[in-house]
């Protein structure tokens, strides 16, 4: 507990043993002393109170909990009720502190989260000597020193060692990641056995550890439509139990006096300040933003960022998937498994393409130079042209050579041969005529079947995959991992064309997420109702564009993420319906004298804590 809530706990175990003393002792016929005894109690748990709610009122922001309760307190001292006024404000302290204890423990896993960034970083100078830096103050391409059991505080390169990382904190997984010299390395992960060198290629500030905190510190700045409507609804509402309640201690004794009877002033003023007791909205107000905050927080501690209630509220409704294919459900590892119609021999067409393609990064390229083998000399290449969606151009060797899919050998006249091998089909020509295809397979992941199964039991009814492969390679991945449908041979322009069809074909009701690795798919991810980056460890593109980031390549993780978007949106929607029909239940009953005072404190404090306790449900996701 923090030294607030130990203060606050101790005031309420003080003022609740003198409470129980008071109404153990013959005070009845001492009013004054009567009064000045539970005076005591009264003020020793809730004088923080009553400053609040003179400090709103001299700032004119009146209408809040704390104007309320002071108002209520005050009325039920001044009637005589000093039982009530004392046990009002006793129980309201109760339920502000399980509210702060509840806060405290969401809070634990955003702090836990916020222990990935070290406050130092041991620079190494030219002596060898080790420096204790603020991280803010080390420029890229400085070289730090982690020692065992120490966190990388900034991402780099290993230049010297050899180690084990442990990447929980970032991932949400606990498998140890092994590294070595040349080896990029992120900020955030600890370094669990040997001693590391690593030579910093950012700034602290754009560090992976930092640019997760910063995501999680503004998540909750964009607020869900449940929470906007919250906050609209205190502002009309707590004024207008104020002017109800009110209404009720002045109107009804006015009628009866013009009828001739009784006012009975005081018990209508009772009646009001009970009103007012049940009218506190703090259970909506405080439950409905605490259980999108245990949520996020529950769902960052399990390697999912989800970057606002707004879009966990939008998560929630997602019954619509569609797939990047490459890093998404198949590893991305490609490798050569045919060399098929090459007059040439298969090593003379796998060096020309290896050559043609040694300035690309795709993961086709380097497959390609993988499996040649050899060190490709640039000497050799000229005048490199890469067509998007198509493949590349290049003069080799004073040759121009031509290395891609179908629609660049149409594009150039050239008659490629057919391939009924599963995978990506790699056509090369040279100088114009055709040399052959080089057939690339890529493996798919072990969980994306069990993975889109989970997808439908979270209530997913439609999986699409989206990929520039050929219509063979897209056609067996798709039956191998279990989707629905498919589109191959998209541009990146198609791929945001298919994503709008979807969208028009859901409806306003059905969300569409698409997945995928988050630096050739971030138009597409912007795109969507929900973009959601895949292993997007150290990766801009996907930390940028994405709504939803998954910091590790577990398919798994995304109906996980639908499960913890929807278990939020219950609990909020539970806390909504059970406040508000309990409050208007006993709203109706105390304006009628049938509920009094003790009945008010259960419809507010009671509720309250009852509400709070059930948004902390919203933490627990590790069995989601």
């Amino acid at each position: 507990m923090t030294k607030k809530q130990k203060n606050l706990l101790i005031r309420v175990i003080c003022a609740g043993i003198f409470m129980l003393l008071l109404l153990l002792l013959p005070l009845e016929n001492y009013p004054l002393l009567r009064f000045a005894l539970f005076l005591i109690p009264y003020l020793t748990v809730g004088y923080d109170i009553l400053r609040k709610a003179f400090k709103g009122i001299r700032n004119r922001q009146v209408f809040d909990e704390n104007f309320l309760m002071a108002v209520a307190t005050i009325g039920a001292m001044a009637l005589g009720d000093y039982k009530e006024g004392v046990a009002v404000m006793w129980f309201y302290q109760i339920g502000e502190l399980f509210q702060s204890y509840a806060v405290g423990k969401s809070r634990k896993n955003i702090a836990a989260l916020m222990d990935i960034r070290p406050d130092c970083a041991n620079v190494e100078g030219e002596d060898g000597e080790l420096e204790e830096t603020d991280p803010d103050d080390v420029e890229i391409g400085t070289r730090i020193v982690v020692r065992p059991g120490e966190k990388i505080p900034i991402d780099g390169r290993v230049v010297f060692g050899n180690s084990t990382l442990n990447t929980a904190a970032l991932t949400g997984e606990s498998l140890p990641r092994d590294v070595s010299v040349g080896d990029e390395v992120l900020s955030g992960c600890v370094n669990m056995s040997g001693l590391l060198k690593i030579e910093t290629t950012r700034e602290f500030g754009e560090s992976t550890a930092s640019k997760i905190l910063d995501l999680v510190e503004n998540a909750s700045s964009r607020k869900s439509r449940s929470e906007q409507f919250i906050t609209r609804f205190a502002r009309v509402y707590t004024p207008a139990v104020c002017c109800s309640a009110l209404a009720l201690a002045i109107l009804p004794p006015l009628v009866r006096l013009l009828a001739g009877q009784s006012p009975d002033f005081s018990d209508w003023i009772y009646r009001a300040l009970t009103f007012l007791v049940i009218s506190c909205p703090c259970a909506i107000v405080v439950s409905i933003p605490l259980s999108f905050f245990g949520g996020i927080g529950g769902a960052g501690a399990s390697g999912i960022l989800i970057k606002g209630s707004n879009l966990m509220e939008t998560l929630s409704k997602v019954k619509v998937v569609a797939f990047d294919k490459t890093g998404t459900i198949t590893k991305g590892n490609f490798t050569v498994t045919g060399i098929h119609h090459s007059p040439m021999e298969n090593e003379k067409l796998l060096e020309l393409a290896a050559l043609a393609e040694s300035h690309s990064d795709h993961p086709i390229s380097r497959s390609i130079r993988a499996a040649y083998g050899k060190e490709t000399a640039s000497s050799r290449v000229a005048d490199v042209r890469e067509l998007s969606g198509k493949g590349i151009l290049a003069v080799v060797d004073g040759h121009q050579a031509a290395v891609g899919n179908l629609k660049l050998m149409k594009e150039l006249g050239v008659e490629a041969a057919e391939c009924r091998s599963p995978g990506t089909i790699v056509h090369v020509a040279l100088d114009g005529a055709y040399a052959g295809h080089i057939v690339i397979s890529d493996e798919i992941k072990p969980n994306a079947k069990a993975a889109l199964a989970a997808l439908k039991d979270a209530g997913v009814v439609r999986t699409v995959m989206l990929t520039g492969d050929k219509e063979s390679a897209a056609g067996a991945v798709a039956e191998a991992a279990g989707i629905d449908e498919y589109r191959s041979e998209l541009l990146p322009g198609d791929k945001v064309k298919e994503v709008e069809k979807l969208l028009k074909e859901s409806g306003e009701k059905s969300k569409v997420a698409f997945v995928g690795d988050g630096i050739n798919d971030a138009p597409v991810l912007t795109r969507a109702d929900i973009g959601i980056a895949m292993g997007a460890l150290g990766s801009d593109a996907a930390i940028e564009a994405a709504d939803v980031v998954l910091m590790d390549d577990d398919p798994l993780k995304i109906a996980k993420a639908i499960r913890i978007a929807k278990k939020c949106l219950r609990i909020v929607y539970e806390n909504i319906y059970f406040a508000i029909g309990v409050k208007l239940a006993c709203l109706i009953l105390g304006a009628l004298g049938i509920a009094n005072m003790w009945l008010a404190i259960f419809a507010d404090v009671g509720v309250m804590v009852l509400c709070v306790l059930n948004a902390v449900r919203c933490l627990a996701v590790k069995k989601l």
